[in-house]
């Protein structure tokens, strides 16, 4: 079998989920169903905690990694169609604590992520332990920093440095509509200051706590909108250069300009 070592043009298909609220075998089952309509991408993006919903009271709906059917899923798809599959669960992890983990799953392994910036205002801080560290993933000749909802809001987070440098920020997300003039502009915001493409993966449908209605979106190193989901269940594919972005950051230096600091955890 032979594994993807690189692609100049990624084609990438996010996976904008109607997620049921604690119905993990459901969940999976709708997201191969998508994916199976889609196939022949290099990667996958599901949004945050697309198995059950944005629990956060965690008790009896997050699952330890080792029992974790989604987690499996997500190791099993990705060696089945030789392709990459990101997207975060609620897991325990080994120490107890309940974890917001993001996992960038290939053929070759799982990377995973935890969600630094956890949601004080819906509670999300008073059950799970926050990660410390930035994760950028290698992927076919690309780097995927992986950042979690309300992440998005912190630039200082996400910042493109001399010493993790990435070609594309993949954002996962539960964001409700509430607030879906943040999600448009921090989306572009993000991908403008980085000079990167930027992924970012919303639900449709309702929780117990909020409606939301996804815009999913790919956006481009200049901040131009590739593509954007409608508000209902779909998947899209886009094919992302990394040749065209290489060419844009030669030619428009602004990375070379930026202020040089290291993130201190």
């Amino acid at each position: 079998m032979v594994f993807i070592t690189f692609a100049p043009v990624m084609k990438v298909t996010l996976l904008q989920t109607d997620i049921q609220w604690a119905a993990v075998d459901a969940n999976i089952r709708r997201a191969d169903e998508l994916l199976a309509r889609h196939a022949g991408s290099d990667l996958y993006v599901l949004p945050e905690m697309w198995s059950t919903g944005f629990a956060t009271e965690p008790q009896g709906i997050a699952l330890p990694e080792s029992e974790n059917p989604a987690k499996a899923w997500m190791q099993q798809t990705a060696q089945a169609h030789r392709c990459a599959v990101c997207g975060s669960l609620a897991v325990v992890d080994g120490d107890g604590t309940f974890r917001n983990r993001s996992y960038f799953c290939t053929p070759e392994g799982v990377s995973h992520y935890d969600k630094h910036h956890l949601f004080s205002y819906g509670h999300e801080d008073r059950f799970y332990t926050a990660g410390n560290g930035r994760t950028v993933v290698e992927y076919g000749g690309w780097r995927f920093l992986l950042v979690t909802c309300y992440d998005l809001r912190f630039p200082v987070w996400s910042r493109y440095t001399q010493e993790q440098p990435f070609d594309a920020i993949v954002v996962v997300a539960n964001w409700p509509e509430s607030r879906q003039t943040a999600w448009r502009v921090l989306t572009q915001a993000r991908a403008i200051e980085n000079q990167a493409y930027l992924i970012g993966v919303n639900r449709v449908g309702d929780d117990p706590y909020s409606h939301y209605v996804g815009e999913s979106v790919v956006v481009s190193p200049r901040g131009d909108i590739v593509s954007r989901c409608q508000q209902t269940e779909q998947a899209l594919t886009v094919d992302l250069d990394l040749d065209k972005l290489r060419t844009m950051r030669e030619r428009f230096r602004v990375l070379n300009d930026a202020d040089r600091f290291t993130l201190h955890l």
